[in-house]
């Protein structure tokens, strides 16, 4: 009996688009309107007009820390992710891409995300590797505590202060109220998320509020978080002494955070894909939207 033939090895740009397709660069869209709109109003404070260089570096910024983030989360859960059947498509598990090339294209990101932020100011390039801590950071949370989610959320909430310190060159109060909203949005909405993996969590002994918590009171948490999100992006509005467009816009955000928490429910999490995707997809930039036009106004 002739011996089994071993899998084929993809070539070197069918592994990379495997490693694109799995750090899902299209989720940039959750915290990059939110680094967009801090740069915007950072530029209006200052007075200087858009310095396109600078928008430029933000957004190089955000790409580059949010793929080391999520190709060393691959890299890390590989052999977890193997044993979900919610992840075993990944690349790693499903054999498209070898572990060593996960590890190196984060390397290559954390590497690139760092010389870009010498080109922005000091501030930016001494705080790098604070920053990098925390978004990388995230991937071992969730094996210590049930908070991972909202150190998810403060992760994703270094992106609109970055980017104030990106224009300013330093650190002010405005930026604050927009990182707690991001954080808590953010958290809100990995909790709904992580409701699917509760049995997965339970038998792989990892944490998890839904864990903890139970799916129902996970989902009533979430919801607070969400209200928490709405007072903080009124009181960012308030520091920021933004006008009727803004608050109009804060409304549709609670609008469509309302709308999540109806559509999830705790016997039935069968639509929390549009919850998660879509419906969050939407807040950011709808809220750049009203910033945007709020301001122009």
């Amino acid at each position: 009996m002739a011996a089994e033939s071993s899998p084929p090895n993809p070539p070197p740009l069918a592994r990379f688009q495997a490693i694109l397709a799995d750090i899902k660069l299209a989720h940039t869209i959750f915290a990059l309107p939110f680094a967009l709109l801090a740069a915007h109003l950072a530029f209006l404070r200052e007075g200087t007009g858009y310095q396109w260089d600078l928008v430029a570096y933000v957004l190089a910024c955000m790409v580059f820390a949010r793929s080391a983030a999520m190709g060393f989360n691959r890299w890390l859960d590989r052999d977890i992710d193997s044993r979900n059947p919610r992840t075993q498509s990944r690349s790693i598990p499903a054999g498209e891409v070898e572990p060593e090339q996960m590890l190196a294209f984060t390397l290559s990101n954390v590497v690139a995300f760092w010389v870009v932020t010498w080109f922005i100011n000091p501030l930016a390039f001494w705080l790098a590797p604070i920053a990098l801590g925390v978004v990388l950071g995230y991937s071992t949370a969730k094996r210590f505590t049930s908070l991972a989610h909202l150190w998810l959320g403060f992760a994703l909430a270094i992106a609109p202060m970055g980017a104030w310190v990106a224009v300013t060159g330093r650190f002010d109060p405005e930026p604050l109220w927009l990182v707690l909203a991001v954080m808590t949005w953010v958290g809100g909405f990995d909790v709904l998320y992580s409701c699917q993996d509760v049995a997965f969590d339970e038998s792989e002994g990892l944490y998890s509020l839904p864990r903890r918590l139970g799916v129902a009171g996970a989902l009533q948490l979430s919801s607070i978080l969400h209200v928490i999100t709405i007072g903080a992006l009124i009181s960012f509005g308030l520091e920021c002494s933004l006008g009727a467009v803004y608050y109009a816009t804060v409304g549709i955000i609670g609008a469509l955070l309302l709308w999540e928490h109806q559509i999830v429910k705790p016997d039935d999490l069968s639509r929390i894909n549009v919850a998660f995707f879509t419906l969050n997809g939407a807040v950011s930039v709808v809220l750049y939207l009203g910033v945007l036009i709020d301001s122009w106004i």
